[in-house]
Parts: C-alpha cells; sequence; structure tokens
C-alpha cells in the first residue's frame, strides 16, 4: 500500500517532528483548548527513539503540560517505563499521576500529525492522568463539576480500564 503525497507544510513538519526529536529526545506537539474541547499536548519521537510508548495530557495549562511531558521523557530516557494503573506520586510533589492506555480511535484526534512520523498509526500511546491537587480523578464520584470533561480518559470505555479506582488502584 502506497502512502498519499505529503504537502510541503506536512513535509516540513514532519522534517521538523524528525530533526527535534532527534536532537531532543521527542517533539511536543501543543494544542490550544477552545470552545469544544481543552487544551492537549503530545509527544512524537518517542517511540521511535526509546521503544515507549508516546505520551498525551490532556486538560493541563502549558505550564504544567509541557513540563510532565519533559519528565516523562526524560526519565523513560533512563530506562524507566511506566505502567498502566500505577499512581506515580513524584510528578507534580505528590499530586498523583496515573497512566492509561490510549485507544486507538482517539489516535487522530489527539495524535494527529504523528501520523506523518508513525503513517500506519503503528505506536503505542499512554495518556498522563493528572488528578486534582487534593488528590480527584476525573472519574472521582467527588471531581469538580466537568473535570471529566475538561481531562477526558483516552480509553475504549472513556474510564480506567487496567484497575478498578478505589478497589485496586487510587
Amino acid at each position: 500500500m502506497s502512502l498519499p503525497a505529503l504537502t510541503p507544510d506536512e513535509e516540513q513538519l514532519r522534517e521538523w517532528l524528525l530533526h527535534t526529536a532527534d536532537q531532543d529526545g521527542y517533539a511536543a506537539v501543543e494544542v490550544a483548548g477552545d470552545a469544544d474541547g481543552a487544551p492537549y499536548a503530545f509527544t512524537v519521537g518517542v517511540w521511535r527513539r526509546f521503544a515507549a510508548p508516546e505520551a498525551v495530557v490532556v486538560g493541563l495549562p502549558v505550564d504544567m503540560a509541557r513540563p510532565l511531558l519533559d519528565l516523562y521523557v526524560r526519565r523513560t530516557a533512563e530506562g524507566e517505563r511506566f505502567y498502566p494503573g500505577l499512581p506515580y506520586l513524584d510528578f507534580f510533589e505528590g499530586t498523583p499521576v496515573v497512566v492509561e492506555r490510549v485507544h486507538k480511535g482517539h489516535y487522530p484526534e489527539f495524535f494527529g500529525s504523528a501520523f506523518l512520523v508513525y503513517p500506519q498509526g503503528d505506536f503505542p500511546a499512554m495518556q498522563l492522568i493528572v488528578a486534582t491537587p487534593d488528590g480527584r480523578f476525573p472519574w472521582s464520584p467527588d471531581a469538580p463539576d466537568g473535570f471529566d470533561i475538561w481531562q477526558p480518559v483516552l480509553t475504549y470505555t472513556g474510564r480506567p480500564e487496567t484497575w478498578r479506582p478505589g478497589i485496586d488502584g487510587p
């Protein structure tokens, strides 16, 4: 199967993604929020460079999303692997972050330009889900109103799938 030819703009973006990933370990793509959705940021090149999943963060301001991705990539480059369902307390001074696998159905919306590097979409991806400072996740019954809309869970079901909240996970 042959792939469609890239436009000059797509080719330029692809070259930037590859160059940045080769130079910095990954390229970060940041998408501003609007009336239809929250801001998000994702990595491109982590799978290619470190054989670890690409990562996406949804609903965090840029001043939090980018440092979270930077730390994820730095730790991944050092050999650490992150496991879905486990809480990580060392990203934001005790604020829990959990990891979930991203369902491929979400790839076009949340990893669009990554297809310039991985044309077949053949890369694993995980979502870094950040709780509120007091430990509430988007699915928590006492989460702030709209938190589940602002930070949707990108699994098939839209809920955690690698553990059961309150039973064997946070």
